[in-house]
Parts: structure tokens; sequence; C-alpha cells
């Protein structure tokens, strides 16, 4: 279903739809034999998968790996090949930062590097978001060739760089080379226009490494999704919602916030999300909210903290579903399998749940039982159809 075609039959009406994304939310067996959704203890999920239409679905493509960023966007139903946002403007936007016309945005990890100039550490032992701050400190005030180069915590490790200048150009490759025991890749242009932009980077990187030369764990910068203002067609210009995110990593709200979503205040609980779910409920028509620590713990290779983490969400699905919304989503953006320590590229389990969804045969909310229910596998970008379908809130098309 094309997005115009969307746009064409969306009406409003007063029925709610809620989407849980479990960022990471599926990966493949360890040594036991199972994933972590096979281990986890997760009866609310199980028995609302039971009563749900099941299925899975591919972020991109068969085969294709994704980052967070076109993760989310094909779910929330824009092509991710026709929107190319760089995760540094997310960043940017998650944290509030002020940016201007023809700023460059790029997201930063902290990292640890070896006297050989080798990473250690891609995340510098996920410092604290305190800690962070006063690495951020010790970067204020950098400046080359007239441009301005401000360094802002986001969580943890994660900062986002802004460059204030002219003529910057956000057609340049990545330094983090994706795994330990490499040196950061060096910054190359990647257009006609980049070249100058690649050059003041590179600079900027040198000035880094001398400055953090002492410090530690954090002692070096590796960035990732160069990128420059953008403009997405807004949930309420494409769906007709009043939508609203409810997120506490800050990445994830400056995505929603590019779509247009109300971004609501939201402590760093999981607890803290699903009570603004609650005391916002009556207010939109829309939810999307992020689960961000099964990502976390996927990445960091620990099945157990994962295995953990899907349990805790789990003890929040029956107070979720006395909310008694029209339709609820759950699903997760990628797969993060502890046992690869990163994303991946296999199918991600979902379960659509309403009054007109229909049930088929799954009996758990796990990889292997959501491939053989009703919704089969589907590109992750007819998701939003789907809601707004079973929400009664797209009218028929044609004759």
């Amino acid at each position: 279903m094309t997005n115009k075609l969307v746009e064409q039959l969306s009406i409003v009406t007063d029925s709610k739809i809620v989407l849980v994304v479990i960022d990471g939310l599926s990966g493949i067996p360890n040594e036991s034999g199972r994933t972590e959704l096979e281990t986890a203890n997760i009866p609310n999920l199980d028995a609302l998968a039971r009563d749900s239409t099941c299925g899975v679905t591919d972020p991109i493509a068969p085969g294709i790996t994704p980052g967070s960023g076109p993760a989310h966007l094909s779910l929330f139903g824009y092509n991710p090949l026709e929107y190319k946002i760089g995760r540094g403007l997310l960043e940017a936007l998650g944290i509030d930062f002020p940016l201007e016309y023809g700023d460059l945005a790029v997201r930063g990890n902290l990292a640890t590097m070896d006297k050989n100039g080798r990473i250690t550490d891609r995340r510098a032992g996920r410092i604290s978001t305190e800690a962070t701050i006063q690495v951020c400190k010790l970067l204020e005030g950098i400046e080359i060739n007239g441009v301005k180069v401000f360094i802002k915590p986001v969580k943890e490790h994660r900062v986002a760089i802004i460059f204030r200048g002219n003529g910057l150009d956000d057609a340049l490759s990545e330094t983090d080379p994706q795994r330990e025991g490499l040196a950061p890749l060096p910054v190359k242009p990647l257009g006609p226009l980049a070249a100058s932009t690649a050059g003041i980077v590179t600079k900027f990187i040198e000035e880094v490494k001398k400055r953090l030369a002492s410090s530690h764990p954090a002692n070096m910068i590796l960035l990732r999704g160069f990128a420059k203002q953008q403009k997405l067609p807004s949930f309420h210009e494409r769906y007709k919602l009043r939508a609203a995110a409810i997120a506490s990593y800050p990445m994830y709200r400056g995505l929603a916030r590019l779509a247009g979503m109300e971004i609501l205040p939201v402590g760093e609980r999981l607890s803290d999300e699903f009570e603004c779910l609650r005391q916002n409920f009556d207010k939109y028509d829309f939810f999307y909210l992020h689960v961000k620590y099964t990502d976390s713990a996927g990445e960091d290779g620990n099945f157990e903290k994962k295995v953990a983490v899907l349990e805790d969400v789990d003890a929040y699905i029956h107070g979720l579903l006395e909310l008694n919304p029209n339709v609820l989503i759950v699903t997760g953006d990628h797969s993060t399998p502890a046992v690869l320590k990163g994303h991946s590229w296999h199918p991600v389990p979902i379960l659509i749940h309403g009054k007109y969804t229909g049930k088929d045969d799954v009996v758990q909310f796990s990889e292997k039982e959501c491939a053989k229910g009703g919704i089969g596998r589907i590109p992750a970008m007819q998701v939003m159809s789907l809601a707004m379908a079973n929400a009664l809130k797209l009218t028929k098309y044609g004759a």
C-alpha cells in the first residue's frame, strides 16, 4: 500500500492505537537451543499472542541488517530508502538542541583506544551520563576554520556533535569500525562537495585525541550518521492521528519529533513509561512506546539480561490491556541477538490485538511461533496500514 493511498483513505475516529516497540526484540538461539524470547517467562505476552493475530516483519528487506533509525522509519510507515536520515540529526533533535539551517549533526560514541591506536571498547564501558557530561566539558570551545563545534551529552556513552558554519556537507563516511581491535576509520568525502567538510572533521578528531589523551576510559570519539536538517510528512498529515511518543532515550524522541509526534516527558524507568501512557491515554489517539534495554543487553552479548528485560515488559501488559486500546501492537524495530552482540537481519515477531484482528494458531510470543501466524512475513512498512485498518481508520478504496 503506497503512502499516498494511506493518506487518501485515512479518516478521523475516536479509536486508539498503541504501538509498543521492544528494541532489538528478537534473537537467535544460544547454546541452550533457545532464543531470549523462548527462554523468558512472559505469560502475559504469550496469552496476548494467543488472543491476537501474529507474524514477522522485515525492517528493510530480507537479509538486510538495519540501524535503529531506518528500522523505526519503516514501522512508522516511511520508506527508509526514500527518507535517509542520519542518526546525528535524530540525536540532536532528541536532546532539543537548537539546530540552525546548515548545521551538520553526527552521533558520537565515547570509546576507549589503546596506545597503538586500536579501539578496545566502542562504548567506553557504557560510562554513565554524568561521566560523559564531564568529558564534554573537556571538549568545549573547539573551532576549526571558522566552524564552531558543539559536543553535547545524550545518554551514557553517547554524544551529539554539531558543526556550525558555511558550506558543510553530510556526504561523509563514518569512523566507527563496528568492532573492537581495529583503528578508527578515516573520514572520507562521499560526494563532490564534501572534501572540505571531511578535512574539518578530521581536524576535529585530532583535537579530540589531544584533549582526551589523559581521559579514561573515554579517550576517543567514534562518529556515525552525519546528517543535516530534514522534514518528514507528519503523522497528522499522513494518518490524521494525534500522536504521542513515550521514550526515555533521546534518539527515539528525536525520530518521533521528526515524524510530528508530541514528545511526552517521562522518567528513566520502564514503570515511568507505562504510567505516562496511563496518564495521557485520553489525550491522544496514537501512542508509540519505546523499550530500549533489550537492545542494549543484546549489544552487550548479555543473554540473561535481555531475558530479564523481556520479563519486566511482560509485567506491564495486563495494565496496558486494562486501558482497552482498540488496537495494540507489540513488536520490535529489529533483531539484536545476544549471540551476535549487535543488530541482525533476522525477521521480527509482531502481534496485533483488537476486536477485528482475529486469532490464529500461535501459542507463544516467539520467533518460531509468530512465523506461523496469520499475518505471515511482511515488510515493516505495512504495519501502520494494518494498525489503521484494524482501528477502522481507513475507508474503502474504490467503488
